[in-house]
């Protein structure tokens, strides 16, 4: 099984210990940000309060920068750690907190004027995305992905006080304007989570019938919590069946935070004209607009937010109810260009502020009149390389019949989001699969869950005309999207000690994984393997017989398990259909083999 060649959804289309920064470091002033080898990246941003000023957060550079979004210029930027991800300002605007994804930490920035100093980094836990900070001003909580957890820190002292359990993998989380509860947008889970925030305690969880829940807006009130999300149907990558919305749907979703109750949703979409991967949301500081980031369709969706037509049980539909389009103020769609992603918008309730990652910079949008009065640059190469290239394509929901998904809808990250669904990639159709993580896929082949791809570049070339259902990509861009790929590598395993050192419990299950006979399949270093293996688990309608090993690095985020996703835990993998006595002949784990086994693989 290894990745799926391109894409159980699509492919295409534009997936250590943490450092400790020195007390008051920061780059000097700049009014144009000089050029560089290395692309920003812009992915969130947040307000200083009581100024014409925001903190951007640049991805891939690893910085933070201090932005006069009224005069259009880079004031201070500093480094902080390993793929910064969220950010939080407090309410008196003295302080900042930046999530660092691919270090594990969390940097305390200081905004002062016009320069923009580090206080200090700190471990909070693996994969921390999401973080919100309390109107206490000392507590703030921030998601962690990969423990399916919330880590509750103690600002000032630079420590974590408690871990909150949360359901699958959350991204992003916000709080009610007076602090008591904590919504929790559990991305793979599917679900939302509300905390009390004083005992720590879940309150109540609500299914959200979606996936990939991104950034989380909470009305005035303290009533509401906004998030956009897909829905999918899991229909065949058909083009009747794209229009219908029956493939991948977008949605903006509300849950109450008061009491449990049902979701309530919107569809955005337009039959032939789709929104692709909405991500962003920012609420106007009266409650009574809305806007939303479509990374996949470069544009900003702007709603009067009183009147949305809000649907729970049956609903909401496939399709945006047409009453929206006949009244610009109330539903308008503002193409920016590039990959929005964070937003926000400005005190007046008008303007909104806006992280756009392909562009490198950050967008000045007025929503009165539809349009860019302002692109402030924050660097980066003159030039896209050959991978950005790549990169553009894989995200770019347009080259997808009707532009209703890219190939990082379902390959989040250049990696999965855990969902099944039913392409031409396995060689029939009703015969869901679970999307393959992208992770090191160029040096895993053969490709597909049943391994009869062999030539990566006519898969990517496929995913384009037959999971995308778009136009043929040009032979420079198919080799962009593999330039882009080879970037796509696991991240460091939280799993293991800080040196990479195996612990005591994986280093028996290591002894168990080879003893089992699982090395005849999941081969060092990679853990997978060029055959086809008949392991008893196929379908009745698969084309093909036997499923090519999956790579095994990196397993420990991939939950459901198996091509069906019949195996919720990898408990349940290696005691159930992979068991060693079905597979290879050996007697079973005992108890004590079995936690030493899911121990080393998840060290993988």
């Amino acid at each position: 099984m290894k990745p799926f060649g391109l894409l159980a959804l699509p492919l295409l289309l534009l997936c250590a210990a943490p450092s400790v920064l020195p007390v008051g470091r920061f780059v000097a002033a700049s009014a144009a940000p000089v050029a560089s080898d290395v692309d920003p990246s812009p992915i969130d941003l947040a307000l200083v309060p009581g100024r014409p000023r925001v903190i951007v957060l640049n991805h891939t550079a690893d910085t933070a920068s201090l932005v006069d979004w009224e005069q259009g210029t880079v004031l201070s930027t500093v480094p902080v750690g390993k793929r910064p991800f969220g950010i939080a300002v407090s309410r008196d605007g003295r302080s900042a907190l930046v999530t660092n994804r691919d270090a594990d930490s969390v940097t305390v920035l200081s905004p002062d004027g016009d320069t923009l100093t580090v206080t200090r980094t700190f471990s909070v836990g693996p994969e921390p995305r999401g973080v919100a900070w309390h109107p206490n001003g000392t507590t703030a909580f921030v998601a962690l992905a990969s423990a399916d957890a919330v880590a509750q820190i103690d600002v000032a002292k630079g420590i974590v006080t408690r871990r909150l359990p949360v359901g699958q993998e959350p991204w992003h989380l916000a709080l009610t304007p007076d602090g008591t509860r904590l919504a929790v947008g559990n991305s793979r889970g599917r679900t939302v989570t509300v905390i009390d925030t004083a005992t720590g305690q879940e309150r109540f969880g609500i299914k959200v019938l979606g996936r990939n829940l991104r950034h989380i807006a909470i009305s005035p009130d303290g009533e509401w919590a906004y998030f956009p999300n897909i829905s999918e149907r899991g229909q065949g990558v058909t083009r009747e069946n794209i229009d219908r919305g029956w493939v991948v749907g977008n949605r903006l979703t509300r849950i109450p935070l008061n009491a449990p109750g049902p979701r309530e949703a919107i569809t955005l979409d337009i039959r032939s004209d789709a929104v692709g991967d909405v991500d962003g949301i920012a609420l106007s500081p009266d409650g009574k607009r809305l806007a939303l980031t479509a990374a996949g369709t470069h544009e900003i969706l702007s709603m009067r937010l009183p009147d949305l037509p809000f649907v729970s049980y049956g609903g909401p539909g496939d399709h945006l109810d047409p009453a929206l389009l006949a009244d610009a103020d109330r539903f308008r769609r503002i193409k920016v260009g590039g990959r929005p992603l964070g937003i926000t918008f400005a005190p007046d309730g008008k303007t909104l502020l806006v992280a756009n990652y392909l562009r490198n910079a950050v967008q000045v949008v007025d929503t009165a009149t539809g349009s860019v009065v302002r692109a402030i640059p924050l660097g980066g190469p003159k030039t896209p390389s050959l991978a950005r290239r790549g990169e553009a394509l894989f995200t770019d929901a347009t080259r997808s019949f009707g532009n209703w998904y890219s190939c990082g809808s379902c390959h989040v990250e250049g990696t999965e989001n855990g969902a099944l669904v039913d392409t031409f990639n396995d060689g029939s159709l009703g015969t869901l699969k679970r999307t393959p993580t992208l992770a090191g896929v160029t040096d895993t082949a053969p490709w597909t869950w049943h391994g009869w791809r062999t030539d990566l570049r006519k898969l990517i070339r496929d995913s384009f005309t037959t999971t995308m259902q778009g136009r043929d990509p040009e032979p420079d861009e198919i080799e962009a999207v593999f330039a882009y790929l080879k970037t796509v590598q696991p991240r460091r395993n939280p799993n293991r000690s800080p040196d990479g050192a195996l612990t005591a419990s994986a280093k028996r299950g290591e002894t168990v994984f080879g003893a089992k006979g699982c090395v005849s399949c999941h081969t060092a270093p990679l853990y997978t393997g060029a055959q086809v293996v008949e392991i008893g688990t196929g379908m009745p309608g698969d084309a093909y017989k036997g499923f090519n090993p999956p790579g095994l690095r990196g397993v420990y985020r991939r939950p459901p398990y198996l091509h069906d996703g019949r195996a919720k835990t990898l408990e349940e993998v290696v005691t159930r259909e992979h068991r060693p006595s079905q597979l290879t002949g050996k007697p079973d784990c005992t108890p004590q083999e079995t936690a030493d086994l899911v121990a080393f693989l998840r060290s993988l």
